[in-house]
């Protein structure tokens, strides 16, 4: 039976959003099918929900029933150390703690997810947002995604290569709502050294060349580490960490519209992309701005964060002011990177 009265902001990582008019909590792939089925069938809104941390939802509420995703359960191919195998395919429940399955996959040798350690949410939502970081993207390691198709009323698989995989999107996000995750498959390489390091700043921490390999678990500790400076881990005690993340993704802009003395790392199609937080800091919007109870982070400026007692509304405003003035002083439009749930930027 669905729960009543159950409050959004219990369960969102910015601490934010008021009451679902019902609650179903889905603990196995069925029953998350089921509830999401049952509520279509009968007109009802949806908001499927996992970890809470890509999501900034109105102080109103949601006017429909949330679906929590708490499915769990992870299966590989074949047993660890395993020596007649250079790889393993690995499918983990979309419900399962994203940060907890980064854990395993080092502590088990699985190569390729140990620069995304310290993210939270949940497995499902990684495939949606194409989530990256330090220099690894999910879509690097995954092979398929299974899904409840709500509008084909089926259960479907698609493989990486139909995913529609690009920065910080994918086919699931460019038709939001449509699928709804129930499990991920990821194939990795075996062995200690994880892959080539890819980001500068990760270089330096760990004190080799860029492309250079080093040791998972120190991969995963710098990350780790690295992520705490700038807020980025969750701790219920440093309100820097009571957000979603990075506000704002990165501007991907024509070279010629790139602000001088802007970073950029050029891309495959000749375009650009350059850093939001350059852009918010050089158009007057330091680390821990704002006066009321929704400021900048003050360890990141791509964080916007819950001092406590913000509302939502706060939130919100703070990000018009941020987005409208980097459009004034460069005219470049930020896109902000949560997911809005009854409430508009």
């Amino acid at each position: 039976m669905p729960e009543l009265h159950e409050l959004l902001r219990d369960h969102t990582t910015l601490r934010l959003g008021g009451p679902a008019r019902a609650w179903v909590r889905a603990t196995t792939q069925d029953a998350l099918v089921d509830a999401v089925r049952r509520a279509d069938e009968a007109g009802e809104p949806v908001l499927v929900l996992a970890g809470g941390s890509n999501l900034v939802v109105a102080d109103e509420g949601f006017e429909g029933t949330v679906v929590e995703v708490a499915t769990a359960g992870l299966s590989a191919d074949h047993e660890d150390g395993d020596p007649t195998c250079g790889g393993v395919v690995v499918t983990v429940a979309a419900g399962e703690s994203w940060d907890g399955f980064v854990a395993r996959a080092v502590e088990r040798g699985w190569v390729g997810v140990e620069a995304l350690s310290g993210i939270p949410g949940s497995v499902g939502a990684t495939p949606i947002q194409n989530v990256g970081a330090y220099g690894q993207e999910v879509s690097q390691t995954l092979t398929s995604v299974r899904v409840w198709d709500r509008k084909l009323r089926g259960v479907r698989t698609f493989a990486a290569a139909d995913c529609g995989f690009g920065y910080r999107t994918s086919r699931f996000k460019a038709d939001p709502g449509r699928h709804v995750v129930l499990e991920v498959t990821f194939q990795f390489r075996q062995g200690e050294l994880g892959a080539p390091v890819a980001y500068a700043e990760l270089a330096r921490t760990l004190g080799v060349e860029l492309g250079t390999r080093a040791p998972m678990t120190d991969v995963r500790r710098a990350v780790l580490d690295l992520r705490t400076t700038k807020g980025m881990v969750l701790d219920p005690e440093d309100h820097d960490t009571w957000s979603a993340g990075s506000f704002f993704t990165n501007p991907v802009l024509p070279a010629a519209a790139l602000p001088d003395g802007a970073p950029s790392w050029p891309q495959a199609d000749g375009t650009v992309k350059t850093s939001a937080a350059w852009l918010i800091e050089r158009a007057g919007y330091g680390k821990g701005y704002g006066d009321g109870t929704a400021r900048l982070s003050s360890k990141h400026t791509l964080a916007l964060t819950n001092r406590g007692g913000a509302t939502t509304a706060d939130l919100l405003e703070l990000a018009r002011e941020i987005r409208d003035g980097v459009e004034r002083r460069f005219g470049i439009w930020l896109v902000n990177e949560p997911v809005l749930v009854g409430c508009e930027l």
